[in-house]
């Protein structure tokens, strides 16, 4: 392999990063965590949204960012920020602005189902769990009230599950309805990407279905690792990074690859 040919090689989180920075809008308000989710973030302000706002739970809204934070706790958050504040304000900011669409939650989970509905509290029984991990956190708040959420997840057949061992945070619930009949807002998951592919959900069933794959993944793959089956008519293969966008993410996002590793 050439040296040229080397420079243009990405790695899956990469690709993650990049699809989900593309997601991103000029006007939009980013609520993020950290890890992949802040980066992607920061690669839109630099990349395809340079008009879009970054807030964290933490309080600090409009950062600079000049280096990549490692948690929403890190004062790195803080710098150059427009405001300083605290957790309620940077949840009334979220719930107040998602009537109008404009706030883009970024989450992740253990589990997903076909309708979006997230598991990030147990497997398992939830008494005598197998495993627990840290339950919603914010996570609950976001995927309620903002306008539109993006979820990372990992492209595994125990991840992809017919029905969640608990139900975390809401995507679709239970189909079409299912937020309108609960009384959460018009919002909802519109995205979610893996290390192989970028799955979003029908206009009028809220089902998932397969829109795009990475080079050299084929949609037999993509089902292979899920726990159940969708509609992979619409899938078309997803452009990789350009050089550019790489450049970006490694050199200016992070360039001590805090989170690129």
């Amino acid at each position: 392999m050439t040296k040229k040919k080397m420079k243009f090689d990405y790695s899956p989180r990469e690709m993650m990063a990049i699809v989900a920075a593309r997601e991103i809008k000029d006007g939009d308000i980013v609520f993020c965590g950290t890890g992949v989710s802040m980066l992607a973030a920061m690669a839109a302000k630099h990349i395809s949204a340079p008009e879009s706002v970054i807030i964290f739970e933490t309080g600090a809204i409009d950062p600079k960012l000049e280096e990549i934070p490692l948690a929403v706790s890190d004062s790195r958050i803080m710098y150059g920020s427009s405001m300083n504040s605290g957790l309620a304000d940077a949840f009334a900011i979220m719930q107040n602005q998602s009537t109008g669409q404009h706030v883009v939650g970024i989450l992740g989970a253990a589990q997903i189902d076909m309708f979006g509905n997230l598991n990030s509290t147990t497997i398992g029984n939830y008494v005598n769990p197998t495993v627990r991990f840290p339950g919603s956190g914010g996570a609950c708040d976001v995927a309620s009230f903002v306008g539109k959420t993006i979820i990372f997840m990992q492209q595994e057949k125990r991840r992809f599950v017919t029905k969640l061992d608990y139900l975390t945070s809401p995507g679709w619930l239970d189909g079409p309805r299912g937020r309108e009949k609960e009384g959460l807002s018009k919002g909802g998951p519109v995205a979610v990407i893996t290390n192989m592919a970028t799955m979003r959900f029908d206009e009028n069933t809220k089902e998932m279905y397969l829109d795009g794959y990475y080079n050299g993944i084929t949609p037999k793959k993509i089902l292979a690792n899920m726990g159940f089956g969708i509609d992979i008519s619409r899938a078309h293969e997803i452009p990789p990074p350009s050089a550019d966008e790489l450049r970006i993410l490694r050199e200016v996002c992070d360039p001590q690859r805090l989170i690129l590793g």
